[in-house]
């Protein structure tokens, strides 16, 4: 069971975008040398206390400093691009570093309206997107042409950089299969329709679509990982993800704060919030289960983990401790 990372760069309290980004491409070098499958980087915006902004930016930096993993978007916001601009992007990076490149595409702005409509250049509208992938292909593709049009993006023709569709919901997921894409169901921080989505997704799948490049669905499902040497500490260190969740409910823009203990956020609403409720959080034991446990649940073929942490250093210690788990 391949198991990968998913990075939104948190900035803690206390310090700055320069040095998220630094920590991220640490953990990007170590994510590297213990084994995880991929490492992708998700697009936000108007946020305090994440630096995941420059997907393309970020995976080329990513890229260059590590030698194996594959690098990618989780996702682009579709509707903040032009099509053309992400081919000539993601071409241009896969023939920088080679066959290690993803492309992830999600039809959600990443960010309120005001912000979205700043950044909108695409429709989200069902077929408006499948058409937008279709066109995708065609740059990625031998002749590096649009389907709908004879406009030719030369830096991404024939990279075929792979394209996944990204979703939370059963419209997402039909569009995933109708296309004949892999899935990556972002049930980290919306899992109200996880196993119906899956479900979804399996039975709309064909191969028939001109978008189709596998032969049979193939989900990748988000998770929420913290490991630490107890189950009592890695509880403290989830509070973090805890409180910036506190944070999104109760309007509040701050950078990522320390933890806590988690007596405290129980009066807050925090200790149980729904949105986190798929998660893995212990001693490497107790993930390690809670991980086997999800992939018996939901069958999926791949997951890929989200972990934020005050500390970078403790990120990078979860991180070592499941690959020594789960590898």
């Amino acid at each position: 069971m391949p198991l990968s990372i998913l990075d939104l760069l948190p900035i803690s309290e206390g310090s700055t975008a320069r040095e998220a980004i630094a920590a991220s491409m640490e953990s990007a070098r170590l994510a590297d040398r213990l084994g995880f499958d991929r490492l992708w980087f998700a697009e936000h915006h108007n946020t305090a206390n994440l630096a995941a902004s420059a997907t393309s930016l970020l995976i080329s930096q990513a890229a260059t400093v590590t030698e194996r993993i594959r690098v990618g978007s989780g996702g682009v916001m579709l509707p903040n691009h032009a099509p053309l601009m992400v081919a000539e992007q993601y071409g241009t990076l896969a023939n920088m570093h080679g066959d290690r490149i993803d492309l992830g595409l999600g039809r959600a702005p990443g960010t309120d309206m005001m912000t979205a409509q700043a950044l909108s250049r695409s429709s989200a509208e069902p077929q408006a997107f499948a058409q937008s992938i279709y066109d995708l292909q065609g740059w990625f593709g031998r002749t590096g042409t649009a389907h709908s049009s004879p406009i030719v993006s030369a830096v991404s023709s024939g990279t075929e950089v792979p394209i996944w569709v990204l979703g939370s919901t059963v419209n997402g997921a039909s569009i995933a299969g109708q296309l004949g894409l892999p899935f990556s169901v972002a049930s980290h921080f919306a899992p109200d329709q996880l196993d119906e989505a899956i479900q979804v997704y399996r039975e709309a799948f064909s191969t028939e679509a001109p978008t189709a490049r596998i032969e049979k669905p193939y989900v990748m499902a988000g998770i929420n990982v913290l490991v630490a040497d107890t189950d009592e500490e890695a509880q403290r260190e989830f509070t973090v993800v805890e409180q910036m969740f506190l944070d999104i409910r109760h309007g509040k823009r701050r950078k990522i704060q320390p933890p806590v203990d988690p007596e405290t956020l129980v009066g807050q609403g925090g200790g149980n919030n729904p949105m986190l409720r798929i998660k893995a959080v212990g001693s490497p034991r107790r993930v390690k289960t809670q991980l086997e446990e999800f992939v018996e649940r939901t069958g999926a073929d791949e997951l890929i983990t989200v972990t934020y942490t005050y500390d970078p250093a403790a990120r990078d210690r979860s991180l070592r401790l499941l690959a020594q788990s789960w590898f």
